[in-house]
């Protein structure tokens, strides 16, 4: 009985703590996923992107600073991070190559356009 209680309590928890965050959820039936939206506290989109309709991340994800700057973008297959995905800081782009959810290689460009590290 301790433990059923523990669990629901746990549970109600997770509920009200993660329930602070604003998001939309459209289930797009031709493609077989689901199209999500998450948002800032101020409002401003935070990630968006796609589920296949097993929970998995599937297809294009974006995120976004609180200013609405781009922060990364890039692809999984099923739950996995594949291909290119690009990484913005302050003064540097990074592309990165993923192979099956493992980096492959890294590329690092300065504003100026250079590129500064190829590993």
């Amino acid at each position: 009985m301790k433990k059923l209680i523990a669990f629901c309590t746990l549970c109600l928890v997770i509920n009200f703590g993660f329930s602070q965050e604003k998001k939309e959820l459209k289930v797009n039936k031709d493609k077989s996923l689901v199209e999500a939206v998450y948002y800032h506290d101020n409002g401003s989109i935070s990630q968006m992107g796609t589920y296949n309709l097993e929970g998995e991340l599937h297809g294009k994800w974006m995120s976004f600073d609180e200013q609405g700057n781009k922060k990364s973008i890039g692809f999984f297959e099923n739950g996995v991070k594949t291909g290119k995905w690009f990484f913005w800081s302050q003064d540097k782009l990074r592309e990165v190559d993923f192979d099956n959810n493992t980096i492959a290689s890294v590329q690092e460009w300065n504003n100026a356009s250079q590129l500064v590290i190829r590993d």
